[in-house]
């Protein structure tokens, strides 16, 4: 287990002997102010921090929202006896704080408390998630969601156009800014569009750019977002809702690497990776002649799927931690994580939103929860652990019966010995029998 303690004080200077004293047995990283502390947290990962308050001058608004974006350490403060007079210091250690130390300070006590800070931080989990996880911000350790960070990397390194395809909700730009940040592009721009929210009226103009003049109102020219993408990539999210005209214009594009501006004469080239995303398959709206067969081909060189949430429900609680944690500032002061009957609930849901869905409802539930823990009626899932729990009874009740039926009839017990040991009558055993699928015993086994 990592022992690595961030120390966040005013100053490194004049540390107190009963802390250099606690570095014997810690590995402790001293930073002076927030700015530093956030950037170390940037770089690595400390389960524990140590907050060392005496000389602090700043407002503890600005340290209160520094500890919410960082609530998955255990904090530790340390101040002098005095700051407790202070409601509003009392409050923010109170909703941050898993101990705090008053000066003098005793090494053997802070010493200990550090340690139990960091078993509890152990027992909860709360280790970062893998280094390409973390770069990639695609969150989670199922086999489905690896895979896809995998695929990422390899995809990366070719400069082929890239097809993204998943459900609405399942993070596909997320995957495309993987991508771009992987690649070699990652130094130029990343260009968003979403296709089916640009007017039809203004795709053209808004894609490839216009020059001065080109349309009745049209002022100086304009460059368009493909052009703005040169040197990075193009992420055109939902591309199967592109108008058929347009996508004439695109393929040559993709062939050529150049562009015309509406009103122009001469073409201009583009140097862009194109990465495209549907959460519609586009061979099936090939099919319906909804999507050019050609340009399908020319996106098609390198795809990838992107899991439902149901499909990788081991993630459902990390990702919903980062949630949680991502918006602290959002979130009522007194919510500090997630009942043990929430997580069960998160895990039971089906997410037919996926992430989308997910996202909203535990921002909500951070901001409306009454209590220090979130439950499952702050998600709106309160009736789905009980759902749960009584699908798990009913299961494990049925495979009691055919394991007491099956393992008595399989010892050669006959059907009267059997149903005078379950105390049930003859009829009701045949009708368990029937209900478990269980054959009868040959002849001699019948009294």
């Amino acid at each position: 287990m990592t022992r690595q303690v961030l120390c966040v004080a005013a100053t490194t200077a004049a540390l107190p002997a009963a802390l250099l004293a606690a570095e014997l047995t810690f590995d402790v990283c001293h930073v002076a102010g927030l700015a530093e502390a956030a950037a170390a947290l940037r770089e690595q990962h400390f389960p524990v921090g140590l907050l060392v308050l005496d000389h602090w001058d700043g407002p503890l608004t600005e340290l209160d929202h520094f500890l919410r974006r960082h609530s998955g350490l255990r904090w530790v403060a340390v101040f002098l006896p005095q700051a407790l007079e202070e409601a509003a210091f009392r409050q923010l250690v109170h909703d941050h704080c898993v101990d705090f130390h008053t000066w003098p300070l005793d090494a053997a006590r802070l010493s200990h408390t550090l340690g139990h800070a960091l078993g509890l931080a152990a027992l909860a989990g709360l280790g970062h998630l893998p280094e390409e996880c973390q770069s990639m911000r695609l969150t989670g350790r199922s086999t489905a969601i690896t895979l896809l960070r995998q695929q990422v990397l390899k995809v990366a390194g070719a400069d082929a156009p890239v097809l993204i395809w998943g459900e609405s909700g399942t993070g596909k730009e997320l995957v495309a800014r993987a991508i771009h940040e992987h690649s070699g592009r990652s130094g130029g721009p990343f260009v968003p569009i979403n296709c089916g929210a640009i007017p039809a009226s203004l795709v053209q103009s808004e894609l490839f750019g216009y020059e001065k003049g080109a349309f009745t109102g049209a002022g100086p020219g304009k460059c368009g977002l493909i052009e703005s993408a040169s040197g990075g990539s193009i992420f055109l999210d939902e591309i199967g809702d592109l108008p058929l005209e347009l996508q004439a214009n695109l393929l040559r594009f993709l062939q050529e690497k150049t562009i015309y501006r509406v009103g122009g004469t001469r073409s201009v080239p583009v140097d862009a990776r194109v990465i495209a995303a549907s959460h519609v398959k586009l061979s099936e709206a090939v099919e319906r002649g909804l999507f050019r067969e050609d340009l399908f081909y020319r996106l098609n060189v390198l795809t990838l799927q992107v899991p439902a949430l149901r499909e990788r429900r081991d993630d459902v609680v990390a990702l919903a931690h980062e949630v949680f944690h991502s918006y602290a500032t959002e979130r009522a002061r007194r919510v500090r994580g997630f009942s043990n009957s929430a997580l069960r609930a998160l895990r039971a849901h089906d997410w037919p939103g996926n992430v989308r869905e997910l996202l909203n409802r535990v921002r909500r539930a951070a901001v409306m929860a009454d209590g220090a823990l979130i439950h499952p009626h702050d998600l709106e899932l309160d009736g789905l652990d009980s759902t749960a729990a009584a699908e798990d009874l009913v299961t494990t009740r049925a495979s009691a019966e055919r394991m007491a039926l099956q393992g008595r009839i399989d010892a050669g017990h006959s059907i009267t010995s059997v149903a005078r040991e379950l105390g049930v009558s003859r009829m009701t055993l045949y009708r368990l029998m029937a209900k478990h699928g269980i054959q009868r015993p040959a002849r001699g086994g019948e009294d």
